[in-house]
This record gives structure tokens, C-alpha cells and sequence, in this order.
């Protein structure tokens, strides 16, 4: 692993600054050692940035991983850079995921196009489907051969996917009611009372059929909506033969029950889950509370920290108790934002540890450029001028914020 810590410092009073080409910014605090292992910690968390960055361009050259996710992967550690707290070349890192966006914009687009050309032939072979069955609907009257037909159609027409889901409902339709005006013709020429039957039962073997295809669902609230409409479908179709009714009825109601069934098992367990984190969190909230901000500020601001993360990581709860518990841990933020805000305004500037640095900082600069003009070099000159303009633009508003 490079060496990372050297784009990083910890200073005197344990703050973590990392070191990138618009000058050096805060990622932490380091409390718990020397500095030096503060200065690990920190690059380790880039390291497994890097990691990350590893794995997401491996998986994205292989053809192993989505491009789009690669993509929205890539964009999302980007996005995290500027505020992230870790010590390493952020720049270098930076730049290396601007590439590898380009690269997975461009394998995005070839495969939104494959996709593109592969829903244009599914359109085109579910058309000519739809086509082939109003023409047998409307003009066959070889019966059992047009409706074995129908049905092959239909069993190809499940092979194809990819048609986007108003073009296909729209050739769905189509086709029903090219298959259901079929049947009545069929229906019509043998007996009128069979037929209403049997077109009774072919929409109820339907209707089992979709449920039977929705009981292993887990998109709980549109599949509910489905078997529900479903339901009111069957309520308001024809009866069939009472043998047949009976049999595709238990079939309906068991598909209804096994998919109704999970969904209450599934939220159960959700609500247990959501309960058991509702207790931790109110366990938690009960510690910052008391919490003695005013007598030991900074102890105070560090503890809420350990809660703050501890609260992220509880997870979800109930959520008619969210909000509350999220507005009482955010009184207790803003009180010690404000004490410590309080503190730093009684600061002098010249007892200031801070302005004290940042002047420390100043004169630092102020000799590296002496060094880079003695030595000639422009680049440096250059370099050491821009640094030492923004440590002077900084240490100014600093002096007047005190």
C-alpha cells in the first residue's frame, strides 16, 4: 500500500488535515494515540477507497458488473471526495474517477443501446404475434386448429421480453381480445349456453393463472393492488360449470392466502426488527440527554459524536417515532454547536491556539517561497505564491471572525 499518511498532518491539539492542491482541510480528530497512528487510521479509510475504486474498474473492464451501477458507483465515491475524511493523494484519486466515469458513461450508452435494439425486435415479434392472432380471431373457422394456434402463440409470447410496459399491455389487448373474440366465435357455433361457459372458465383459468404467477411476489403493495383487482375481476365474470368453478376458486383463494400469508410474516418481522432498533435509539437519546454540555463542552461534543454514529447505525424504526427522536438528538446538536461557538468567541486572538497556527502556517509558507525563489525555480515560485496567498486569505477571515 502507498504511503498515503504523507498527504496528511496531525496537529498539536489532535486535528487531522489532509493535503490536496487547493491547501489542506480538517477530516478528524485524533485523540486516542500518537500521531502517526492517527495519520494510519485515516489512510486506511482511503485505502479502502482506493480498494473500492479497485474493484468497481476490474468489474467494469471484465463486463462482470452493470454500467449504469458501475457508473452511479463511481459518481457517488466522487461526490464523497471533498468532505471525506481520510488522509491520501484525494487529487490523484479524484481524477482517476473522473476517467473511469467517461468510461463507464460510454459502456453505459453501448448497453442502453444493445437494450434499445433488443426491445425493438421483441415489439416486432410480439406485433407480428398479435397480428397472426386478429387474423385468426376475425377469419379461421378451423376451430381446434386456430386455437391450438392461439395457444402457441400465447406460450411464445411469454419467451419474449423486453417490450416496455405500455407498448406491451397495448398488444396484450390486443391480443386478448383477439383470443377472447375467438372463442366467442367458437362458442357462438356450437352452442350459445357452452360457450358462455367455457369463456367463463378460459377468463377464470386466467385470472388463477395471474394470481398463481403474483403468490411468490414480494412487491407487497403493488401485487395486493393486482390480487385485489383480480378478486373484483372474478366477482363481476360469468360462472363456469360448477365443478369447474369449485376447482379454479380453491386454486384462487389458495394463491390469494399463500401470497397474504408471507406479506403478514414478512411485516412482522419487520415491525419486531423496527422495535428492537426504536429501543436502542431511545437508549441512546437518553445518554446525549444527559450529557453536561455546559460544564465540559468539548467532552460533551465528543461523546455525542459516538452517539451520533451508533444512531446511524441502529437502523430504521417505527415511523410515527422518527421524527420526534430526530428532532430531540438535533436540540441537543444545536446546544453544542452553540456552547461551543460560545467558547470560541471568548477566545482573544491572541490566546487562540487556532490563529496561532494558521499564523505558524503563514511564516511557513512565507519560507518556502524564499527557498523556491533562491533556488530559481518557477514552477515551485509559482506554487509556493498561490499557497501562501490562500493561508494569508484564511488567517485574515479567521482574525476577523474572532
Amino acid at each position: 500500500m502507498s504511503d498515503w499518511t504523507s498527504f496528511g498532518r496531525v496537529d498539536a491539539d489532535g486535528t487531522v488535515y489532509v493535503k490536496t492542491a487547493e491547501g489542506e482541510r480538517v477530516v478528524g480528530s485524533w485523540q486516542a494515540g500518537a500521531p502517526e497512528e492517527g495519520l494510519a487510521h485515516f489512510a486506511r479509510r482511503f485505502a479502502d477507497l482506493v480498494t473500492e475504486v479497485d474493484l468497481t474498474e476490474a468489474r467494469l473492464n471484465s463486463g462482470a458488473a452493470d454500467a449504469g451501477h458501475s457508473l452511479s458507483t463511481i459518481r457517488r465515491i466522487r461526490a464523497s471526495l471533498p468532505e471525506a475524511h481520510v488522509v491520501g493523494d484525494i487529487d490523484a484519486l479524484a481524477a482517476r474517477l473522473d476517467k473511469l466515469a467517461t468510461l463507464a458513461e460510454e459502456k453505459a450508452g453501448e448497453a442502453r443501446a444493445a437494450r434499445d435494439a433488443a426491445r425493438g425486435e421483441a415489439l416486432a415479434r410480439k406485433t407480428a404475434l398479435v397480428e397472426e392472432a386478429e387474423k385468426l380471431a376475425a377469419e379461421s373457422t378451423g376451430w381446434k386448429t386456430a386455437g391450438d394456434r392461439l395457444k402457441e402463440i400465447l406460450d411464445e409470447w411469454k419467451t419474449i421480453r423486453g417490450v416496455d410496459k405500455k407498448a406491451d399491455g397495448e398488444l396484450w389487448k390486443r391480443f386478448a381480445a383477439a383470443r377472447d373474440g375467438f372463442t366467442r366465435r367458437r362458442g357462438a357455433h356450437f352452442a350459445t349456453l357452452d360457450a358462455q361457459r367455457k369463456q367463463a372458465q378460459t377468463a377464470k383459468e386466467e385470472l388463477v393463472a395471474e394470481a398463481e404467477k403474483l403468490k411468490d411476489s414480494t412487491d407487497w403493495a403493488a401485487t395486493a393492488n393486482q390480487l385485489k383487482e383480480l378478486m373484483t375481476q372474478w366477482k363481476a365474470a360469468p360462472r363456469a360449470s360448477k365443478e369447474a368453478e369449485q376447482k379454479l376458486w380453491e386454486r384462487f383463494r389458495a394463491a390469494q392466502d399463500a401470497f397474504f400469508s408471507r406479506r403478514s410474516e414478512v411485516f412482522s418481522a419487520r415491525d419486531n426488527e423496527q422495535r428492537v432498533n426504536l429501543e436502542r435509539k431511545q437508549a441512546l437519546l437518553a445518554e446525549a440527554e444527559a450529557l453536561d454540555i455546559d460544564a465540559d463542552p468539548k467532552g460533551a461534543q465528543a461523546k455525542l459524536r459516538e452517539i451520533q454514529a451508533q444512531w446511524h447505525e441502529a437502523g430504521r424504526v417505527p415511523r410515527e417515532a422518527a421524527a420526534g427522536l430526530e428532532r430531540r438528538l438535533r436540540v441537543i446538536d444545536d446546544k453544542v454547536r452553540e456552547v461551543m461557538d460560545s467558547a470560541w468567541r471568548r477566545t482573544t486572538k491572541e490566546d487562540n491556539p487556532l490563529l496561532a497556527q494558521m499564523r505558524s502556517q503563514v511564516a511557513e509558507a512565507e519560507d518556502r517561497l524564499a527557498r523556491a525563489k533562491s533556488a530559481g525555480d518557477a514552477r515551485r515560485i509559482k506554487e509556493a505564491e498561490q499557497a501562501l496567498a490562500a493561508k494569508r486569505q484564511f488567517l485574515q477571515l479567521a482574525e476577523q471572525a474572532g
